[in-house]
């Protein structure tokens, strides 16, 4: 049996008469319908088994949509705001899936996180995530998360580490940060990420996690998320693999000199590319399953590095795992 997940940042997808954020900001019934198409097809040629969507604020016209493509079913635990009538002033995350959700529960919050880091907002989650029980055809149940983190739109500084730092210089100068408030950003993320690792810890069934993480490729947060080490580093083991690890990437056209596949961004921000769109899966799957494809959806990304709000300025993310049982 073969699965295929995604997860799909819309990017302002917002009905008429309503705006984002401020009035002016809003699709004419023409923009919107070909939003929507440019977005159906989409969702067709991901192929996709379960998909979790990020930056929805109309909730029933993107279900309308997944319904059509043969999703029947389809969570959100959330609404978004809405002030002076029509403007949203937040989105929620949705999952769909052609398979059936047995059960939706709520991810508690990590009390002694945000004592560490002295966080004091009433809300921790930018954005509530889902935590859904799955029943697939061979009677198995999966848990899948849909999350979409805290970004840091007003621009502090956050560090940008490189593969080659250790763990141990991540956590000292992230810790230098957060101390001297350098980042509120950051702080929020760390305990959003905190959070779903203690969740995700407890569970026993074969899991996936997947959304926007707002953070790059060797962040601080990636490692609060998945590696076992930031809480305990006598611990070696990964609480979640990120999922492009375990395929072999196809390398079109390779140069002779080339050493390795480029990984291929999945958002650019003042034209540099950035990975922030993963797939993560637990150890649970390990035994019976491969991963037997792994895809970045970027064509319009190609023509526009910066996107068009009539799609999307993300690249979309599938990956097909394939079960011996």
């Amino acid at each position: 049996m073969r699965l295929r997940f995604g997860t799909f940042n819309l990017f302002q997808f917002v009905a008429p008469p309503f705006s984002w954020y401020i009035k002016k900001d809003q699709f004419t019934n023409e923009e919107f319908q070909e939003k929507k198409e440019w977005v159906s097809q989409q969702i067709k040629r991901m192929k996709c088994d379960i998909i979790g969507f990020q930056e929805v604020f109309s909730i029933d016209e993107l279900q309308s949509l997944c319904k059509d493509a043969g999703f029947n079913y389809f969570v959100t635990v959330d609404k978004p705001t809405v002030e002076k009538e029509t403007i949203f002033t937040s989105t929620v995350v949705a999952l769909a899936s052609k398979y059936p959700i047995k059960d939706i529960q709520e991810i508690p919050v990590h009390k002694p996180t945000l004592k560490e880091h002295n966080y004091k907002a009433k809300t921790v989650f930018a954005r509530k995530p889902i935590k859904a029980l799955i029943e697939l055809p061979n009677q198995q149940n999966i848990w899948l998360y849909v999350c979409h983190l805290k970004s840091n739109r007003l621009n502090e500084f956050e560090y940008t580490f490189k593969e080659k730092d250790s763990l141990a210089f991540k956590k000292k100068q992230t810790k230098t940060a957060l101390k001297d408030r350098y980042s509120n950003a950051l702080r929020q993320r760390l305990c959003e990420v905190t959070s779903l690792y203690y969740d995700i810890k407890k569970q026993t069934l074969p899991t996936v996690l997947m959304g926007d993480m707002n953070d790059k490729q060797y962040s601080i947060c990636l490692e609060a998320l998945t590696n076992s080490a930031y809480y305990d580093e006598k611990r070696k083991e990964s609480l979640l693999i990120d999922a492009y690890t375990l395929h072999t990437p196809i390398e079109y056209n390779p140069h002779p000199e080339a050493k390795e596949v480029k990984r291929t961004p999945t958002s650019y921000y003042q034209g540099y590319g950035n990975i922030i769109d993963y797939i993560f899966i637990t150890k649970e799957w390990l035994p019976t399953f491969k991963i037997t494809n792994y895809e970045i959806l970027d064509e319009h990304l190609q023509k526009h590095k910066d996107g068009s709000l009539l799609q999307s300025d993300h690249a979309q993310v599938v990956c097909e795992i394939s079960l011996n049982a």
